[in-house]
């Protein structure tokens, strides 16, 4: 098949050519020389597949924005289809294909190229502005007008300037209804917080468009955002069930199940994640702690044997992780402190002690130590969250590195204030991180957190020692900072109650959050 494509394209005046058997070395030659186009081949039974190639090639960042990525495969079942349109080549072709069809796809693609060719050697080399430029240029009757427009309005969002993508793109997706464009004025409204109407528009989408996985996924962190768990872990299930190939979308369904105490689903998702990551760039230790973490909450309520069972389970989980990735130093150190938290829950504090100790000592030793009260909240899937900011708000610090938003940090921050005063603690916290990355000298958000954790810790026992922890990281960050006479006079009334014991503070708010 190889041979005959190859001949194909002699025929159809190509001169320079490269034939590569489908294996490792083709992410090198990609990686070493620019191609203009690269046609990958895909069969599920080799060794190396076309659609583990395709993955690895998007998640390295060798797709570049100029080149055409056409993705060939005879296996044109659902699963593979919708995991190859993830990493969004620019054509799919399914094989057998005649030198006609091959010829129509390529030149298609390579006039859109050719126009397009401004704005995607500006985004290559992340030139935001100039691609913004360079859209505006694309005549209005050329058949890549829309997609220029739809390109503006991602480079808009990636700067930060939300409300003005939407309102480039509102007219154009009410007027002809593109899945494409109502994708991006989704993600914008879930980036301002219009979290109805952005949950509204993706409906509408999937049931146009049931085989949109995309939007399943964006309506999950709709969902979430908006504190509806249950709903988000269903729409994660149907989007699993539809595409069930792709190991971050497992994933994610097994943090959501377990925020919502479905640990069979959480663990079917994580062993799925497992079998998936054999051959896969996102082969991590990952779904080994979180599959021996859903272990230690079925210990909750068991009956005395199958807690040995269960434990046994978890010590083989982990000490297969560490056998898989033994590179990884940081790994033992996690570990380490899952294994304290499962001697803690059994009432065995000297044992658990121990190993928070060696898992302290192992931390020191690393070139990069983790912040440990953090890891042991995300092992432990934890409800209150630590920050961890959507990676398209992240998007927005990187574009600008080297400035800070003070103006966007305070506006993020009123609206982690708006959610604290409803209730939605888990979003409020969200919220104060995103204003730090905007910020990280915003006074108000790190005032502002260290009351989330104070109360926190206040109305539960269990990680409280965590949480102060981190009401002491937020509160030494904020003094180090020059403060306004309120946020100096706040930061001193939180060193005041820290000297209390936590049992003895007034239920409730602990005072009104900075605004």
């Amino acid at each position: 098949m190889r041979a005959t494509i190859f001949y194909m394209l002699r025929e159809l005046g190509v001169q320079n050519l490269a034939a590569m058997t489908v294996n490792d070395r083709v992410l090198e030659a990609i990686r070493e020389e620019s191609f203009d186009i690269i046609l990958l081949g895909h069969n599920s039974s080799d060794a190396v597949s076309g659609l583990q190639l395709l993955e690895e090639a998007r998640f390295r960042g060798y797709v570049r924005p100029t080149a055409v990525w056409v993705f060939m495969t005879s296996d044109a079942s659902q699963e593979v289809v919708l995991h190859a349109i993830d990493s969004r080549p620019d054509a799919l072709l399914t094989k057998p294909f005649s030198v006609d069809e091959l010829k129509q796809r390529l030149d298609q693609l390579v006039a859109r190229k050719r126009m397009l060719y401004p704005v995607e050697q500006a985004i290559e080399i992340g030139d935001l502005d100039a691609a913004i430029d360079a859209c505006d240029d694309i005549p209005r009757a050329h058949p890549c007008y829309d997609q220029a427009r739809r390109l503006k309005a991602q480079c808009l969002i990636d700067l930060g300037r939300v409300q003005e993508a939407y309102e480039f793109l509102e007219r154009q997706y009410w007027q002809g209804g593109d899945k494409d464009t109502g994708l991006i004025m989704a993600k914008a409204l879930y980036l301002l917080d219009r979290l109805k109407e952005a949950a509204e528009l993706l409906n509408k989408l999937i049931e146009t468009h049931p085989l949109l996985i995309a939007a399943y996924d964006l309506l999950a962190r709709v969902q979430e955002r908006d504190g509806q768990l249950h709903n988000a872990r269903d729409t994660l299930k149907e989007a699993t069930e539809k595409a069930p190939l792709g190991i971050p979308r497992q994933m994610e369904l097994g943090r959501v199940a377990m925020q919502t105490d479905a640990l069979e689903l959480a663990d079917g998702a994580f062993k799925r994640s497992i079998v998936l990551g054999r051959q896969s760039c996102y082969r991590s230790p990952e779904p080994f702690l979180r599959l021996a973490n859903v272990r230690r909450l079925e210990m909750k309520g068991a009956q005395t044997r199958q807690v040995m069972d269960l434990r046994n389970e978890v010590d083989t989980l982990l000490n297969t992780a560490e056998f898989r990735f033994p590179r990884d130093q940081a790994l033992k150190v996690r570990t380490a402190l899952l294994r304290s938290q499962v001697a803690h829950d059994l009432a065995e504090p000297e044992e658990a002690n121990r190993l928070k100790g060696e898992a302290r000592t192992l931390n020191q030793q690393l070139e990069s130590p983790l912040d440990l009260s953090r890891e042991e909240l995300v092992l432990s899937g934890d409800k209150v969250p630590m920050l961890e900011p959507e990676s398209e708000l992240r998007q927005f610090s990187e574009a600008r590195k080297s400035k800070r938003d003070q103006a966007m940090a305070s506006k993020v921050n009123r609206l982690g204030i708006k959610h604290y005063m409803a209730g939605k603690y888990a979003q409020a916290m969200r919220y104060f991180g995103m204003a730090i990355e905007y910020d990280p000298g915003y006074a108000a958000a790190l005032l502002n957190l260290a009351q989330l954790y104070l109360e926190s810790a206040r109305d539960g026992v269990e990680k409280r020692e965590e949480r102060l922890k981190m009401v002491d990281r937020y509160l030494r960050l904020a003094e180090r900072l020059q403060l306004a006479d309120l946020e100096r006079e706040k930061l001193l009334q939180f060193k005041g109650l820290r000297t209390r014991s936590v049992d003895f503070l007034t239920d409730g708010s602990l005072g009104p959050l900075l605004r």
